[in-house]
């Protein structure tokens, strides 16, 4: 057998044909990203369970999704953030571990880091933007989601100025511990290259 014919099934086996140049190393990129996300939903929902989240009036008190909310707005970008934050919210919410407060309350502070790291500031302090995005949700779940679900902390004629600052207090008192978690554990992250092929 000559030396081509060997080689041959090699090169076939490379995928480095004029139409799969780069085909292969997409999908197993966009493969990684989708087992991060998983692991990352996967995480938020068993952190919900144990330690657990401190209930505090209509809404839970957990760090640990915006701690999340900052790994992912930097390593997977804005919209796998969301998605990631919508996902652990749905779940907490179905299995009685988040109340209707955890989808608004959550997907803005994802959605402000993953922006902020993309377009204006690539550095792992972005990871401290989370609260931004969690007063965002504070104010949706004023406007929005407490009158819908009656889940308001004060009663309705005290207006909605003092609706959000309750939530805002509420709020920040779970953002800001899980935004400086969250940036303890994207440098983490970051020395140990664990996420560095996504």
């Amino acid at each position: 057998m000559s030396r081509t014919e060997s080689e041959a099934p090699t090169d076939a086996g490379n995928c480095s044909g004029p139409n799969s140049s780069g085909r292969a190393p997409r999908r197993l990129k966009r493969s990684r990203r989708i087992v991060v996300s998983a692991l990352m939903v996967a995480l938020g929902v068993a952190l919900s369970i144990y330690p657990g989240s401190i209930p505090l009036g209509p809404t839970r008190v957990f760090p640990f999704q915006h701690m999340i909310n900052a790994i992912c707005g930097i390593f997977l970008g804005p919209v796998d953030a969301v998605l990631i934050a919508l996902a652990i919210g749905m779940v907490r919410i179905g299995i009685g571990t988040g109340t209707v407060f955890a989808v608004s309350g959550g997907v803005p502070g994802a959605l402000v880091v993953g922006l902020v790291y993309r377009y204006l500031l690539r550095r792992d302090v972005v990871a401290l933007t989370e609260p931004v995005g969690t007063l965002l949700g504070a104010l949706i779940s004023a406007l929005l989601v407490a009158p819908l679900t009656g889940n308001a902390p004060f009663p309705a004629f005290a207006g909605m100025t003092a609706q959000w600052q309750i939530f805002s207090v509420f709020f920040l008192m779970s953002s800001l511990p899980g935004a400086v978690l969250g940036f303890l554990a994207t440098k983490a992250l970051r020395r140990s290259n664990v996420l560095a092929n996504i």
